[in-house]
């Protein structure tokens, strides 16, 4: 299996590593949306990312990767196990970061019946799909804007309730399916739609980078690792490990991290200015500011943090104006100067 290019050996593109970062940190900020042009490590960034996150403890066995220890929804066979008297077996394993590919079928997504014991042992058995092996980790879906709309519905149904309900061929089943929803693609290949983008905490833009300075080391950087991804993975394995204790000490402090009510009022203040519909924006905007402090070892949100995390969480949610021309990344920065002066 191939190895991933390290995370921190992307050169520039500092929003998307934020955005990414901040919603490892925070699964509640809601996932996060990469547009931009092509071959400007959209990809890569993402599928960097599970190197850098602890492991998990799930139980063991299980293909949904419950939480031995959560109060919340599990899977039929571990509720189950969960009334009887004797403890689950827990294994650690990496947090999973699943592929969608936009071809996949509502089956492969969902999960269907298992043909092989259906025609062997004359057992309806359920297989389970992309959602469940998602569950606690991120379902990536590259070039999302290309989504099928029946996929669409189902990614908008269980990105809503936290649970994938399955009810076909005699089968009723419901399982968790709780997961960071990471998506990217080029926006002049089509536009997502509204129900779709509002799913998405975070929202950045990426582009080709303009400096010679940056270009060179870019391709400097590839080249080295396609030639000998090992030695690479090894000569970039200090900056990997404080990234990876950056996360692991940000998420124990995040409970910490105090949101005064200046804050609260600023992210309103910013939102109405801005005309957003609903209150997500300033939820959005609180939880990313105060995943960046815990990052950063702050005790509290202040305004700079805010201010940092205001156009990632703030540009997609904006409605179009027909007398305002401008786009939205500008509309979120003219409303931060007239916020903070």
């Amino acid at each position: 299996m191939a190895k991933p290019y390290p995370f921190s050996a992307i050169v520039g593109q500092e929003e998307m590593k934020q955005a990414l970062l901040v919603a490892a940190v925070h699964p509640g900020v809601g996932g996060v949306l990469v547009l931009g042009h092509r071959g400007t490590g959209k990809s890569t960034a993402v599928r960097a990312l599970p190197a850098l996150l602890p492991r998990i403890d799930t139980v063991e066995g299980c293909p949904y990767g419950c939480d031995p220890g959560a109060n919340g929804t599990r899977c039929p066979d571990c509720s189950r196990l969960r009334e009887g008297k004797t403890p689950p077996r827990t294994v650690r394993r990496p947090v999973p970061v699943v592929d969608l590919p936009l071809g996949a079928t509502e089956d492969r997504v969902v999960g269907t019946l298992d043909l092989e014991k259906a025609l062997t042992l004359g057992e309806k058995a359920f297989e389970p799909g992309l959602l469940a092996r998602a569950n606690r980790g991120f379902l990536y879906v590259d070039e999302v804007n290309l989504l099928e709309d029946h996929l669409v519905d189902l990614l908008l149904d269980v990105a809503a309730s936290g649970e994938n309900l399955v009810e076909r061929e005699g089968l009723s089943l419901r399982h968790p399916a709780r997961f960071v929803l990471v998506g990217s693609g080029n926006p002049e290949e089509g536009d997502l739609r509204p129900q779709l983008l509002d799913r998405f905490g975070l929202s950045v833009e990426v582009t080709t980078p303009t400096s010679v300075e940056d270009r060179v080391e870019v391709i400097r950087r590839r080249d080295s690792f396609d030639e000998d991804p090992e030695q690479f993975i090894r000569r970039w394995s200090g900056p990997e490990g404080k990234v990876r204790r950056r996360i692991r000490e940000a998420r124990a402090h995040l409970k910490d991290v105090e949101v005064p009510d200046e804050a609260l009022i600023r992210a309103s203040d910013i939102c109405l200015r801005l005309g957003t519909d609903g209150l997500r924006g300033e939820l959005t905007l609180i939880r990313a500011a105060r995943s960046l402090a815990a990052l950063e070892g702050a005790p509290r949100v202040e305004d700079d943090h805010i201010r940092r995390m205001a156009t990632s969480a703030l540009r997609h949610r904006l409605r179009r104006d027909p007398l305002d021309d401008t786009g939205s990344t500008v509309r979120v920065e003219r409303a931060l100067e007239e916020t903070f002066g």
